[in-house]
């Protein structure tokens, strides 16, 4: 009997999940894999939000082989050290993996090449493309550039790309019986979890998806940034775990039709834009994707101020709600990420790594490609064809949030401050003022204004 192994990585489904097929039509047995690896949890990216969301995707998908005759199969450690083992210990020839795009992944990949070919009789490495983005990075490319570093054209390119039809979910898998295999991880086991993380796993991405199809798909274009109507899909975690599908997920949409339907596609398409600049600029997870030479305040000299944006005791309540509902939900609307990253990285003039850092730390959606790259647009270090502008905060919430009502959600502080005022506890009366256990603006924004611009040379 052949014997194929599917390291599951970062597509955690059965449904439309080309690795799983390819393997399955490669041999008589599967072995299911997924590898709790070490170096991962060594380098921070081991956060409990995550590590919930990742428990409850690990539980659905055994749940899903197991309908099917299968099971998944967990072991713990270096990830091509143990891929080895169950070569040798299985027979298998083939070794079928997702590719990633990340510095990480890459040396992952070459490092399972050299440890699956020398485990026992040898086994072929098959890394497949079209799992974990709509449209492999690459597969479009400008003249005379490895990438596109602006997001319209890339948009006009990709929309013209035929995807491949999703694939459902296999009938059988077929496990070897003598395949040891850990516990599948628990959410009950990790500790440290936001009240707020909400469940993971394919069978609940799929029925989210459809459900806000269903609700509020149609009104998308004109609802996406409505900070208190939370119309947005939400489904950016599974996404991140690949529990659903970017591609399936695009033809849905599309065969659906409408105005709202078109938004939502051109915001998956940001995601690929993302996976495509990392791909080529792996040192944009941590270094300037474009020099500004710019001077960021650090930890030291900013101490206070970071501080208090990352407690979201800023004094200026939109950023202050935002930064609360990261820490209560691991999520945050995405208006809520600009407005706050703009505050700390051009308000503040705080290095960008520091917020992307504290986002990784908390985020179930925080992986390297889209924060790490959304961090730099923002920063204007990154694709941003305006890196100059600066998000006014109060701008922002009259417009996005006009009476107050996302802010109310999440600084119970200013409850009782009714309307538009909200946003401006400082104007209040001064005795109003003295019962709100909340702190005035933590810098003005004409003084961070004047300061980024004197610092990037723009004022």
């Amino acid at each position: 009997m052949s014997v194929a192994i599917v390291l599951f990585t970062s597509d955690l489904r059965v449904r439309d999940n080309p690795v799983l097929r390819a393997a399955l039509d490669a041999a008589d047995d599967v072995v299911p894999l997924f590898v709790r690896d070490r170096g991962i949890e060594a380098a921070g990216f081991g956060a409990p939000n995550r590590a919930a969301f990742l428990a409850d995707c690990l539980t659905d998908l055994d749940a899903g082989l197991r309908e099917r005759g299968g099971r998944l199969v967990v072991r713990s450690g270096d990830t091509p050290r143990e891929v080895a083992r169950v070569v040798s210990e299985t027979g298998a020839r083939e070794v079928h993996m997702a590719a990633g795009v990340s510095a990480y992944a890459v040396h992952r990949e070459e490092r399972l090449r050299a440890a699956t070919a020398g485990a026992g009789a040898g086994a072929e490495l098959r890394v497949h493309e079209g799992s974990v983005t709509a449209v492999p990075p690459g597969a479009v490319l400008p003249a005379g550039s490895d990438h596109f570093a602006v997001f319209t054209p890339y948009f006009r390119r990709w929309s013209r790309e035929r995807l491949r039809a999703p694939l459902g979910a296999p009938r059988r898998v077929r496990v070897p019986a003598s395949t040891a295999s850990e516990e599948v991880p628990a959410r009950k086991a990790v500790e440290g979890v936001a009240p707020g993380v909400p469940a993971g796993g394919e069978s609940e991405g799929r029925e989210r998806f459809l459900t806000w199809k269903r609700r509020d798909l149609d009104a998308y274009e004109d609802r996406h940034d409505d900070l208190p109507g939370d119309a947005t899909s939400r489904l950016s975690p599974f996404l991140h775990f690949g529990a659903v599908s970017v591609g399936e997920l695009v033809h849905r949409a599309r065969e659906h039709g409408g105005a709202g339907a078109d938004a939502f596609v051109r915001q998956l398409c940001w995601r690929d834009f993302h996976h495509q600049v990392l791909a080529a600029r792996p040192a944009a997870s941590s270094a300037d994707y474009r020099d500004r030479r710019d001077r960021w305040r650090g930890e030291r000299e900013a101490a206070d101020e970071i501080s208090a944006w990352k407690e979201g005791r800023t004094g200026y309540p939109v950023v202050d709600a935002a930064m609360r509902q990261l820490l209560h939900e691991g999520w945050m609307h995405n208006r809520g990420r600009l407005l706050a990253a703009s505050f700390l990285a051009k308000t503040l003039y705080v290095d960008w790594r520091i917020g992307a850092r504290h986002f990784l730390d908390h985020l179930v959606d925080g992986d390297v490609a889209n924060n790490q790259l959304n961090w730099q647009w923002v920063a204007g270090t990154g694709t941003d064809t305006r890196p100059n502008r600066v998000l006014n905060p109060l701008a922002q919430a009259r417009r996005y949030d006009p009476r107050g009502e996302y802010v109310r959600r999440w600084v119970p502080e200013l409850a009782e401050v009714e309307g538009s005022a909200v946003h401006t506890p400082w104007r209040l009366p001064s005795d109003v003022r003295g019962r709100l256990d909340y702190p005035d603006p933590v810098v003005a924004l004409e003084e961070g204004l004047a300061r980024f611009r004197q610092a990037r040379g723009t004022g």
